[in-house]
């Protein structure tokens, strides 16, 4: 490393969580491309970032409602006219239009011309959940470009979507995705704006390397030119991809140790030898191997969990937090989930 790169100061990477939950995974693979993120905490954050990523969980009434409530509209706004680069994902993506059919009453922020609009669930399943692909409607040689690639499949679940509709979408549309009957914009780039309907975060290597073009690239987009093409929404074709599923059943060794286990009609002992629990290796580097060999998702089983709520289970949480800082795919949990209320009386489910 020279010295010119040792004394440049590093970018301040932050966070904006508006308290939806679930933005651990993101943290993870961005600490997993080596960086460190912040969370903006106070509307002055806002100032002290270089780039922000912006990611969106749960409802889009919920989203705004939760902006205003912090004092983070303005800032945000502000922030975007400034030329600060700015990442956002799912409905992060979804509050730059000017509103939502999920939540009709509230306006969204206006950076770009829109509405977003529910899947038609009378011709398909809905929500669009699965891996799929982002095809270039509209590509500038001369932009540097990030790593979305039309061979490569990233990982979508949304009920919501901005309709694609081609031309009239050249200034900010950068992919769009078909699903069933229905084509839909799937990344918008405009200046220092770029963003995801899909989650990179859970989108394996692709979504990796797309964190990674955001964080340590200029990405600032120049105007598009005059009369560039796009592509018309019958020209985007659906390539919804068949996913391979990793189910790792897991219980408790005799020792108390958690351990994939294999039953040989339900017996999941060795019937030789100590008579032990079969072990087939541990939890997270097994899900860790199977991310690592292309599995689109991770199932964790816990054939144990009736002798516990699992809600309540510790050991199989520390595994799922473990995990998720090694495994960039969807992970699941099943087993031993009966009822909504526990066992001592107190309900889970609704709250």
């Amino acid at each position: 490393m020279s010295s010119e790169q040792q004394q440049q100061p590093k970018q301040k990477l932050y966070l904006l969580d508006y308290g939806a939950g679930n933005v651990r995974s993101l943290v993870n693979a961005v600490e997993r491309l080596g960086h460190q993120i912040e969370y903006i905490q106070s509307a002055d954050d806002f100032a002290k970032a270089d780039k922000i990523i912006f990611p969106g969980v749960g409802a889009y009434g919920y989203a705004m409602q939760a902006l205003k409530a912090r004092n983070f509209v303005d800032p945000l706004r502000a922030y975007i006219a400034s030329g600060r680069p700015l990442m956002g994902i799912c409905v992060g993506m979804q509050v730059l239009f000017e509103g939502s059919d999920e939540s009709p009453e509230e306006p969204g922020l206006g950076i770009f011309p829109g509405r977003v609009a529910l899947f038609n669930n009378a011709t398909k399943t809905v929500p669009h959940m699965g891996w799929n692909a982002a095809n270039i409607a509209h590509a500038q040689k001369a932009d540097p470009q990030p790593a979305v690639a039309a061979e490569d499949r990233y990982y979508f679940v949304h009920s919501y979507a901005v309709p694609y509709i081609g031309q009239a979408q050249a200034q900010f549309v950068h992919t769009a995705t078909r699903y069933g009957d229905q084509a839909f914009v799937s990344s918008v780039w405009q200046k220092n704006v770029f963003s995801t309907q899909f989650h990179p975060e859970k989108s394996g290597a692709s979504g990796l390397a797309l964190l990674r073009s955001f964080i340590e690239r200029d990405l600032v987009r120049s105007a598009p030119i005059a009369g560039d093409a796009m592509a018309a929404p019958g020209d985007v074709a659906e390539a919804l991809s068949v996913r391979v599923i990793a189910c790792l059943d897991v219980r408790a060794n005799d020792n108390g140790d958690l351990v994939v286990t294999k039953g040989d009609q339900y017996d999941v002992r060795e019937t030789t030898g100590s008579g032990d629990v079969r072990n087939l290796g541990k939890p997270v580097d097994l899900a860790a191997r199977y991310f690592s060999e292309g599995a689109d998702e991770i199932t964790f089983l816990n054939i144990t969990s009736f002798r516990d709520c699992p809600f309540a289970d510790t050991p199989m949480l520390k595994v799922l937090r473990e995990a998720s800082r090694r495994v960039f795919v969807p992970l699941t949990i099943g087993g031993g989930v009966r009822d909504i209320v526990d066992p001592d009386g107190s309900r889970v489910w609704p709250a």
